[in-house]
């Protein structure tokens, strides 16, 4: 009876391995090749274009600096100070705006100017006729540090609307030389080549200055 039992146990054994290998088989392995490989997101949307737009600028002159070269003679440092050149301290005329009516205008003009104070400054505007007659000229009675570009009006300054005129600005020490205005106040104003040698006797034709408050 023993042996029978054991038999029967062995069979029944059997059968269930062979139950569980038929059930294996039908079912389909998953292979490395087939397994879900990740989904790498595409980024469709373009880096935007950057576009930097210069815009025009207009000539200015630095206030000068001071170089300061160290060098040795007799193992003693002396410090020899570069000044700029003259050329470079001038005041430019930049806009001008007129107002009011033929015979009687008045002008609002825009300068820029290397002022360090009483001892260089732009000291005037004025207006010029094509042959280098003063027509009108604007004293100004301080320098202008700490207030650059600066506009300063004057008037009334008699002219017709159509007629053609330069606007330029002179500095105290260094006198005229700086970018000028030519134009009329019917067909406005633009930067034109004037040069520092144009009527320049105007630099001694009053009005003149009387003083510099600071």
């Amino acid at each position: 009876m023993l042996s029978i039992r054991f038999k029967l146990i062995i069979f029944s054994n059997i059968l269930f391995i062979v139950f569980l290998a038929g059930c294996t088989s039908s079912s389909s392995p998953v292979t490395p090749s087939e397994e879900t490989k990740p989904i790498q997101a595409t980024n469709t949307r373009q880096p935007a274009e950057i576009t930097k737009t210069s815009l025009p600028t207009q000539t200015q002159h630095s206030q000068p600096i001071e170089t300061i070269i160290p060098t040795k003679s007799n193992s003693r440092t002396s410090i020899i100070i570069a000044l700029p050149p003259e050329d470079t301290i001038i005041a430019d005329v930049l806009t001008v705006e007129v107002t009011g009516n033929p015979g009687a205008f008045r002008f609002s003009v825009e300068i820029q100017s290397p002022d360090l104070g009483c001892n260089q400054y732009a000291d005037w505007w004025e207006v010029v006729d094509e042959d280098g007659n003063l027509l009108y000229r604007r004293i100004l009675v301080h320098s202008h540090v700490d207030e650059q570009p600066f506009i300063r009006s004057g008037g009334p300054i008699a002219i017709d609307a159509d007629q053609v005129v330069w606007v330029r600005a002179h500095m105290n020490s260094t006198g005229y030389g700086g970018s000028a205005l030519k134009g009329s106040v019917q067909g406005g104003f633009f930067l034109s080549e004037l040069s520092p040698d144009f009527a320049p006797d105007l630099a001694d034709t009053p009005p003149l200055p009387d003083g510099c408050a600071f």
